[in-house]
């Protein structure tokens, strides 16, 4: 069960995320974790092709959906640790903000932190098929290509950069 939202992020009611990701789009809060590293490259997750939505693209190296009755923190750390085995971190806010598709509609909670040079992702969960560290130029080229999934592009071009 996934948390509805109104766009404040307040919970209104719980929806199964077929309700979510479907005709009807809920809004529904995630969370992103942008992954720095000393020398200023983020790393990025590829998503797997049996993903439904965006197969093969790559995109945030931390991100998931809020589980109903779940902090936006708590969501943050437990996705974290299950996507690329990262515990222990401190999150830096970046925005809150409403991205839309035409599949679903999401209230995004985007964070920033900085990892050690000898941090090494740890793909926990069968729906990434890579983890790697991009500079910003090679980033740009991914986006030119329409290597990235759109929300990964807006987010890291306006609130990223």
């Amino acid at each position: 069960m996934l948390p509805v939202v109104d766009e404040n992020g307040n919970v209104v009611m719980a929806a199964e995320r077929s309700r979510c990701h479907g005709p009807e789009r809920l809004l529904h809060p995630v969370v992103h974790l942008h992954v720095f590293n000393r020398s200023g490259e983020l790393l990025l997750q590829r998503r797997s092709m049996s993903k439904k939505i965006q197969p093969g693209k790559w995109d945030t190296a931390v991100g998931g959906h809020v589980d109903y009755g779940e902090s936006v923190d708590e969501a943050l750390r437990r996705e974290a640790g299950e996507e690329i085995g990262l515990k222990g971190f401190i999150p830096d806010p970046i925005v809150c903000y409403l991205f839309e598709s035409p599949v679903e509609r999401e209230l995004v909670n985007s964070f920033r932190t900085v990892v050690s040079s000898d941090f090494l992702p740890q793909r926990e969960v069968s729906d990434i098929d890579e983890l790697r560290f991009f500079t910003a130029d090679q980033i740009e080229e991914m986006i030119e290509r329409g290597d990235v999934t759109p929300n990964f592009a807006l987010e890291y071009r306006k609130y990223i950069l």
